[in-house]
């Protein structure tokens, strides 16, 4: 982890509860994402490359590897003890699991990504069809044992602070939108220019802090899950990549596809799991939600916020 020389014993006890290294579905990302921060200059710039080159380093040799990323052999040998692999052999055959969960979603888009229609009718089936791969990538590779455990800490917890910045901000503000209906204790984080001390001050053991953070990385969204790491809380992070350096204080990280065919990243994988997140939440207390949602349609109700059929 950033920052600390030693784990303490509540440290090792959240990562083997709920972190990617100990986790058993762990995919290859979860593997480089647990153990970047700790990494050097050169084997970071090996795990980008084996992050981004699955199936290269499942059907290359490594002596192509190598020359392909122009670093030496045992660059690799070395990552692949730094995460935790007993050897090469080891990691490579997890990029070919990586590789095997996603190549048909991937070759049917890099088919249609290809195709360079400009029209509308191609642009909307280049963006679909990414999409569509992104969320069969979320669905192949999600870690359910994790998802259940981040939902559990959310419905436990005793406040939950939601944050995102830039791009994110809206989605969080969705979230924030869903969780309303059912929840009474789920907060923004600096809404509208507000200071975002303010929101993680009374932060304490027992509440939990949730982040979307899309690179590049708001400084604030990385602060903001370290200070609250620190006050007690637990930490859910939702994000693009294994480098985002907030996973290095994560209680639950989320690496969720986000390719487009457009200059912007796309949310829509990161939308099916924060709705997914939201569901199980509800699922755990459908007493206590459903009541909720009564009074709250009732009071909407009665204030007239909604259009009906006997409006003019």
């Amino acid at each position: 982890m950033t920052g600390r020389t030693k784990m303490s014993d509540q440290d090792t006890h959240r990562q083997s509860a709920s972190g990617p290294a100990q986790s058993v579905n762990q995919t290859l990302q979860d593997r480089i994402a647990a153990g970047y921060a700790g990494l050097s200059t050169q084997l970071r710039r090996a795990a980008d490359y084996v992050a981004v080159h699955p199936m290269d380093v499942a059907s290359r040799s490594l002596r192509a590897i190598s020359v392909a990323s122009e670093l030496p052999p045992a660059t690799y040998s070395r990552l692949a003890r730094a995460l935790g692999f007993d050897g090469y052999e080891q990691m490579r055959e997890l990029c070919r699991l990586t590789v095997e969960q996603r190549v048909d979603g991937f070759a049917d888009k890099a088919k249609r990504l290809g195709q360079g229609d400009s029209s509308a009718a191609g642009i909307i089936e280049r963006q679909t069809s990414a999409v569509i791969a992104n969320i069969q990538a979320l669905q192949a590779e999600l870690d359910p044992t994790r998802m259940e455990a981040a939902a559990n800490a959310l419905g436990r917890a005793g406040r939950v602070v939601l944050f995102g910045a830039y791009g994110s901000t809206g989605i969080v503000e969705y979230l924030a939108y869903l969780a309303h209906y059912s929840r009474g204790n789920w907060m923004l984080a600096g809404r509208m220019g507000g200071a975002m001390g303010a929101s993680l001050v009374d932060m304490k053991q027992g509440d939990v802090l949730l982040v979307v953070t899309k690179s590049p990385y708001a400084r604030r969204s990385i602060a903001a899950v370290d200070l609250a790491r620190q006050q007690g809380a637990q930490t859910i992070i939702i994000t693009d990549s294994h480098s985002c350096p907030a996973i290095a204080h994560a209680d639950f990280a989320f690496i969720v596809p986000s390719d487009s065919p457009q200059f912007f990243s796309s949310y829509a994988a990161t939308l099916t799991l924060l709705e997914s997140l939201m569901a199980l939440v509800v699922s755990r207390d459908p007493e206590g939600s459903s009541q909720r949602i009564r009074e709250i349609e009732q009071r909407n109700d009665a204030l007239g916020e909604f259009w009906s059929d006997g409006d003019t």
